[in-house]
């Protein structure tokens, strides 16, 4: 009898840890929707009812590692990411091909901001379409340990005007779960405040807009 009774919550255990699971794998789709002080984060996964993960807890297996101004870092199966409050980064699969995919949210001023990593260093792009390369400021390029000058200096037209700056390669840029190689760049010394995801990146995407999201998905 022990042991029917051990068996029967045995498989309600599994089933629940199955149903645990299927929820973490399909929802990839996490939005941060606000933060607590420095001490929670409001999570929305799949833009279900958000929820209040105090620092150092876990929930749907997401854990809220730190939370700082509009920002909170979380880890999800395993790997750290940093969410921006208001927006949402999703990594699964576009059309069960198990091709890379990222979807973004505008911004109130309906711009595309994103979190993602330059040859392994922490970025904050803006997604521009209108930008022939992925261009970053100066300062970041000394912060990430790019020798720029060593790239062909030419000369850019900024909001303040005729700025230097260097084409470089990038080793790889990456947004959420796409991670590309070799993309060329330019690195901007002045008149530049946040990096461009520009389309030396992009034209290796599609590009699908909805309202007030985008999805992308690596073609190549």
């Amino acid at each position: 009898m022990a042991i029917g009774f051990i068996g029967r919550n045995c498989r309600r255990v599994s089933a629940a840890l199955l149903c645990a699971c299927a929820l973490l794998a399909h929802a990839a789709d996490v939005a941060l929707v606000g933060v607590v002080s420095d001490k929670a984060a409001v999570l929305s996964i799949d833009g279900g009812e958000p929820k209040t993960v105090r620092v150092g807890q876990k929930w749907s297996g997401i854990s809220v590692i730190a939370v700082d101004g509009d920002r909170a870092t979380v880890e999800i199966g395993g790997k750290r990411r940093v969410l921006q409050r208001g927006q949402h980064a999703a990594t699964t699969p576009a059309g069960g091909d198990g091709r890379q995919s990222v979807t973004l949210a505008a911004d109130t001023r309906g711009h595309f901001m994103a979190d993602g990593a330059i040859n392994g260093g922490a970025m904050r792009f803006l997604v521009d379409t209108g930008a022939s390369m992925v261009a970053i400021p100066a300062r970041d390029a000394v912060r990430l340990g790019i020798d720029y000058r060593k790239g062909r200096v030419g000369t850019v037209q900024t909001a303040g005007g005729p700025t230097r700056a260097y084409v470089v390669r990038f080793d790889n840029v990456r947004l959420g779960a796409i991670e590309l190689a070799g993309i060329d760049g330019v690195v901007i010394e002045q008149g530049l405040e946040t990096a461009l995801l520009g389309m030396t990146f992009l034209n290796r995407l599609e590009m699908k807009r909805d309202g007030p999201q985008m999805t992308l998905v690596r073609r190549y």
